[in-house]
C-alpha cells in the first residue's frame, strides 16, 4: 500500500488521524508493506515512517528523494532530481516580480523548491515557460521540480527492486502531484476532499474526506482480503 501524507493520513489541518494510524499498523501487522509518497522533506517523512512502524520505501520531495531500508538493515538514500534546476526557476520567479515565498521546510529540501500557495500554479507556469522544470500543487504547497521527475518514477524505481509495479499496489492520494501514481495503480483511491485531477485519476473516489476517506478507500480496495 502506498499513501500520500498531508490530506490523506491527516485532517484538513495536517494533523495525523488515529483512524489512519490504526490502518497502517494493521496492514504492516498483516504483512502488507506500507510506503509513503509525499511532498514532505525526508527528515519529516522518516520521523513519521519510524513512528508508524512502516517497512516500505519513502518517496519524499515529490520523488526527488528515495529512501529504502534494505533486508540487511542498512539504509539507502538516493537523490533523483537536480535541485539546481528548481532553485534557478525560483530565482527567475523572483526576478519576474512574482511574490513567491519558500516554505520553512525548504532549509532541509535537497532536490526541489516548495513555495507557499500564495501565487497560482497557472501564473507560475507561465513565468517559467521554456525552462526544464515541472510545477505541481499539493493543495498545501507549490513544488518546483526538475522536469521528468515525480512520485511515480521514484516509486517505480523502488518497486522494481522488489519485483513489483504500481499495478500491484493500492495507492491513495489527494493532490495533483498524485495523479500519475493514481493512474498507474492497481487500485487508486482519492477523496471527496481531493483535487479534481486526483479524483478523475482514481479508480475509487470516497464519499468521506481526509482520513475518513482513507478508511473508506482501504475497505473498498479489499487489500486485507
Amino acid at each position: 500500500m502506498v499513501t500520500d501524507v498531508d490530506g490523506t493520513l491527516t485532517d484538513a489541518q495536517r494533523r495525523l488521524d488515529p483512524l489512519a494510524i490504526r490502518w497502517v499498523r494493521r496492514l504492516e501487522a498483516a504483512g502488507v508493506p506500507v510506503a509513503l509518497a509525499t511532498g514532505n522533506v525526508l527528515p519529516i517523512s522518516l520521523a513519521l515512517y519510524r513512528s508508524l512502524g512502516l517497512s516500505g520505501p519513502i518517496v519524499a520531495e515529490n520523488g526527488g528523494m528515495l529512501y529504502e531500508k534494505m533486508e540487511d538493515g542498512t539504509e539507502r538514500v538516493e537523490r533523483l532530481a537536480d535541485v539546481r534546476v528548481a532553485r534557478s526557476a525560483y530565482r527567475a520567479l523572483r526576478q519576474a516580480g512574482l511574490p513567491v515565498r519558500r516554505l520553512f521546510t525548504d532549509r532541509w529540501r535537497e532536490s526541489e523548491v516548495a513555495l507557499e500557495p500564495t501565487v497560482s500554479v497557472a501564473r507560475i507556469r507561465r513565468a517559467l515557460v521554456g525552462r526544464a522544470v515541472d510545477v505541481e500543487s499539493t493543495g498545501f504547497a507549490v513544488h518546483l521540480m526538475e522536469r521528468g521527475t515525480g512520485k511515480l518514477p521514484a516509486l517505480e524505481r523502488a518497486l522494481t527492486r522488489r519485483g513489483l509495479s504500481p499495478r500491484d499496489c493500492v495507492i491513495l492520494g489527494d493532490g495533483d502531484n498524485d495523479v500519475a501514481m493514481l493512474r498507474a495503480a492497481g487500485f487508486g483511491v482519492s477523496f471527496a476532499s481531493a483535487s479534481p485531477r486526483a479524483r478523475r485519476a482514481a479508480r475509487y473516489v470516497t464519499k468521506a474526506a481526509y482520513a475518513a476517506g482513507f478508511d473508506e478507500g482501504l475497505k473498498a480496495s479489499h487489500v486485507l482480503d
